[in-house]
């Protein structure tokens, strides 16, 4: 597992969940980590868990929307590590971005668009231009289903989401003559980490496979976009939901139910 073996890696919103899986998997595959999260203990306890396994990794307390805070994570990974070749945009708000939009007032939607949207952009921007100097790089964004279709109650979220894929397309024809891939991941139903087996079971129903993903499900694929094998790919992104953004009706409500299934 040396996929990414003497690359130095950001990972934004890394101290749990989906970010976690990738910190820990790109650190098993090779890579030195910066994991940065806005919350430090998050941030330290995936640190410990990278360096116990044998890996390298620092922590980086980031707000993302602030420019002078990301200019300043850049700066730490080179710092750190001597180089920057990979930044994986996963911070965000998602949790605390629901709302109907008849209750959410600009403040809202404005804070929505700075974790999501902005954040990505400027981490992005940042990471280029280092990168740009030093013989490319990747850039890694996380979308979402709601970019392209719609969340009920998650205008502002779906808006900001639609933003990064639309923003992820751009980028990599501004930065391709300069060695630099974007390319992006859509995750689907993935479970946070310490989820219920009943909560997995409810968001299974509406996947075709079958199963609520969980947070190393995105890893693998990351792993892939960050390295040299995905070196023709820039502009696209990947969705990794287990097929539900194929499907034009859910499982529940399906013309030819899998109960119907021939038994093989």
């Amino acid at each position: 597992m040396s996929r990414l073996a003497g690359k130095v890696a950001v990972i934004t919103g890394s101290g749990r969940n989906i970010g976690r899986a990738i910190a820990v998997r790109y650190a098993q595959e090779g890579a030195k980590v910066v994991v940065c999260d806005i919350v430090a203990e998050n941030a330290d306890g995936v640190v410990e868990e990278i360096k116990a396994a044998g890996g390298e990794a620092v922590a980086d307390y980031t707000d993302v929307s602030q420019p002078e805070q990301v200019d300043a994570l850049v700066a730490h990974a080179v710092e750190a590590f001597g180089g920057l070749h990979v930044m994986v945009n996963n911070g965000g708000a998602v949790r605390d971005a629901v709302k109907h939009v008849f209750d959410a007032d600009i403040a809202f939607f404005d804070r929505v668009i700075a974790n999501n949207l902005r954040g990505h952009y400027l981490c992005s921007v940042a990471a280029a231009r280092h990168m740009a100097k030093s013989g490319g790089g990747v850039i890694i964004t996380t979308s979402s289903g709601g970019a392209t279709r719609a969340h009920r109650g998650m205008t502002a979220y779906d808006a900001s989401k639609g933003g990064i894929e639309a923003l992820t397309r751009a980028l990599a024809l501004d930065l391709a003559p300069y060695g630099i891939r974007v390319v992006g991941l859509v995750p689907g139903f993935i479970a946070p980490d310490g989820s219920t087996e009943q909560d997995k079971s409810k968001n299974a129903a509406t996947v075709p496979l079958q199963r609520a993903g969980v947070s190393e499900d995105m890893a693998g694929p990351a792993v892939f976009l960050a390295s040299d094998d995905a070196a023709y790919v820039t502009g696209s992104l990947i969705p990794v939901d287990g097929g539900v953004l194929v499907q034009q009706r859910s499982p529940e409500v399906e013309t030819f139910p899998v109960e119907g299934f021939p038994t093989v």
